[in-house]
């Protein structure tokens, strides 16, 4: 990268730091207890799950009360809302769920509290990947709340044992084709789901996007363009089904549970939804870590962060709350809940893994996980990984072209 480029990349992050910066709003109200609101997106759970967490806390704190502001469903209005309250400095959100990606960008702007000194958590408990997708330029900014990893569902009646590797999963796609049937799929219409598919098979291959301060690009390199050739070879050749550049998650969780596919990457929540008897393969599926280069892959981590508001009048009150949200006895509701906890131990309790089977898979899966680009500019940097990836699924880009494109996409993400 040229040294003019790198120049304004560095401008570029400063003032997109400076012009936000919450100033000495992160060393005020250090010590403020009282009532607090929580924020967090729809809670979509049939339990209520996050009721249920601030009901057990209110009734336990007379005094510190939380108020559960909800937002909309929709992940890109959820963000629009924090950052517009925070770029005003506005008080009224005192802890807010962070989409995992989002965490470098807010922590970079100044708007949440470094969880630090006073505010440490116990991070001891918790699943390392989990950890380090709160992190930004070597420091906790927030307590990761729930997590999510991608899952490989098969069809257990067609495949007795799960593929470790994707050469080893390609070459079962004979079984697919003897079947009438698709061989793999996951999300790769040019949306969010593209970016994680595509982070995950170059992850999986040794290759990465943003080094450790969240600017530089790495993703020229070897490694990504072997990883993403196997995925872009395979759609060439037909072992990833020609409709399946179209899928979102809701797309491809149709074509498997219509029995249509015989390899499917999607996130945990399918897993009941394939077991209901409307599905055609009820009790005729697995689930297993997904593949990698030459073992377990690297899923990218879904689920959300909990941070303190630099702005919060009470941040002795929300550091407690935050530390609560990660405690055993919250970690047991969200797990009940069918959202993966972010503690260890929760995923060896026989009482969770039969409610949820799924459960050994997805401790593998997460344990092999990489957060998505940890960087500031996400939004972009995405918009750069799916536009490439896309030109290069359907044929309008080389593989070489679509990284170099990348590369290039993440170097101006911050201008």
């Amino acid at each position: 990268m040229a040294a003019a480029s790198i120049a304004l990349l560095t401008a570029s992050f400063a003032s997109a730091c400076s012009s936000d910066n919450g100033g000495n709003a992160l060393d005020q109200n250090l010590t403020g207890r009282g009532p607090i609101t929580y924020v967090e997106g729809k809670d979509t759970t049939e339990t209520g799950v996050v009721k249920q967490l601030i009901d057990r806390w209110n009734a336990a704190h007379p005094n510190e009360q939380v108020t559960f502001k909800e937002q909309s469903a929709d992940a890109n209005q959820q963000h629009d809302d924090l950052a517009e309250h925070f770029r005003a400095k506005q008080d009224g959100y005192d802890v807010v769920a962070l989409d995992v990606p989002w965490t470098a960008e807010f922590a970079a702007k100044g708007w949440i509290q470094p969880l630090k000194d006073t505010f440490a958590i116990d991070t001891a408990p918790l699943l390392a990947p989990t950890v380090a997708s709160a992190t930004y330029n070597g420091t906790l900014y927030a307590a990761p709340r729930n997590t999510n990893g991608g899952l490989l569902y098969y069809r257990k009646d067609l495949v007795p044992n799960p593929p470790r590797t994707w050469t080893e999963m390609l070459g079962q796609c004979q079984i697919a084709r003897d079947n009438n049937i698709g061989c793999y799929a996951g999300q790769l219409a040019p949306y969010e789901g593209l970016t994680v598919n595509t982070s995950e098979v170059i992850n999986a291959f040794g290759g990465s996007f943003v080094g450790a301060d969240g600017k530089t690009p790495t993703v020229n390199s070897p490694e990504s363009k072997a990883g993403l050739k196997v995925l872009v070879d395979a759609y060439k050749n037909g072992d990833i089904p020609k409709e399946a550049i179209t899928f979102k998650e809701g797309e491809s969780a149709s074509a498997f549970e219509s029995g249509k596919l015989l390899f499917l990457r999607n996130w945990p929540y399918l897993y009941a939804q394939a077991n209901a008897d409307t599905s055609s393969v009820k009790d005729k599926f697995g689930v297993a870590p997904l593949p990698g280069n030459t073992g377990i892959g690297a899923s990218t981590l879904g689920g959300y962060n909990a941070a303190i508001s630099a702005f919060s009048k009470n941040k002795a009150t929300a550091a407690d709350f935050v530390r609560y949200l990660i405690s055993e006895e919250a970690q047991q509701i969200i797990a009940s809940g069918a959202l993966p906890s972010v503690r260890a131990s929760l995923y060896d309790d026989p009482a969770l893994i039969a409610k949820m089977p799924y459960l050994p898979a997805l401790k593998e899966s997460i344990a092999s996980a990489v957060p998505r680009p940890v960087t500031p500019f996400y939004p972009a940097v995405s918009k750069a990984i799916q536009d490439n990836a896309y030109a290069a699924l359907n044929g309008t880009k080389s593989v070489d072209d679509a990284v170099a494109g990348m590369q290039k996409g993440i170097e101006t993400a911050g201008s």
